[in-house]
């Protein structure tokens, strides 16, 4: 993949960081969401800046699409920092009495003093953030029980701080997606255009493809080849990443005139099935092994 992605940032990221640091003071709990696909890649290390000192809840959400197993490390290796970290998913509401039992629990102390003065029913604030399409209007409206927030499977749609009540005494602050202005490295780059977080328009949309039949051969190899039926000569040392995309686009069918392939409806096809995890539950971040983490 070129470089370029590793420098791409968008142009509201001073704006985001502000209003979180404007409101801040204005919540109780901070809800932070990380993509379960990407539990790593996910966490914007300048938001966990910007919120220090404030009770921190984790969600590794789209959970229904990650590779369990992988979740299950990733739930174990942030819990482990000292934190609250719960697999969720706001499409099949996994997760939900968890969350609400975590948020009562990091919160008991300010609870208790509620109820010793009479206060019993006052409302709790948390603040919702992460980076775009992570689904923090998901979350939200799921929680709220209506659709408040808006939401597309698509970055950038919450544009400012938006305030849902919720039937559990607790009110939601929608934070626009931010992500952060240099990659450390390709891979950060990758998963997040892999998985949306970037808009498809600024990227390589084939580069970006590529990568991910590179992803899949080497860890998901059953899964993608039952997909997409391919042998094990297609996975030869011999065959590069590309010479799989382009025979994944003949599989399709994707041809346009003399033969050749088209290339950018096999990338959007690839990108869309492994978003909607028609090739399977995929994990895309690799668990640091021990001595790394």
């Amino acid at each position: 993949m070129p470089t370029d992605i590793i420098q791409w940032f968008p142009g509201h990221m001073a704006k985001t960081r502000r209003l979180i640091g404007e409101n801040l003071k204005n919540v109780d709990v901070v809800i932070e969401l990380l993509d379960a696909r990407i539990p790593l890649s996910s966490r914007n290390p300048e938001i966990m800046k910007l919120v220090a000192g404030k009770p921190l809840i984790t969600l590794l959400n789209k959970a229904s699409l990650a590779d369990p197993a992988e979740t299950e490390k990733w739930v174990r290796y942030y819990t482990g920092e000292g934190q609250i970290c719960l697999p969720f998913d706001c499409i099949t509401k996994k997760g939900t009495d968890k969350l609400l039992a975590a948020v009562r629990e990091v919160l008991a102390d300010k609870l208790a003093r509620y109820r010793d003065k009479g206060m019993s029913g006052r409302r709790l604030r948390a603040m919702v953030v992460g980076i775009p399409n992570v689904g923090k209007s998901s979350l939200i409206n799921l929680l709220g029980g209506t659709k408040k927030a808006k939401v597309e499977n698509r970055p950038g749609v919450t544009v400012a701080p938006q305030w849902v009540t919720t039937k559990e005494g607790l009110d939601l602050m929608d934070m626009p997606g931010v992500l952060w202005p240099r990659f450390d490295d390709r891979l950060t780059g990758e998963n997040l255009a892999l998985t949306g977080a970037i808009k498809d328009d600024v990227v390589q949309i084939e580069t970006i493809a590529i990568a991910l039949c590179h992803r899949l051969r080497t860890r998901y190899q059953d899964l993608f080849a039952a997909r997409y039926k391919l042998s094990p000569a297609h996975f030869d040392e011999a065959v590069s990443d590309y010479d799989l995309f382009l025979t994944i686009g003949r599989k399709r069918g994707f041809l346009v005139s003399g033969g050749e392939i088209d290339e950018e409806r096999t990338a959007n096809m690839l990108l869309d099935e492994f978003r909607a995890a028609k090739i399977g539950r995929i994990t895309l971040d690799v668990f640091p092994t021990k001595g790394e983490a």
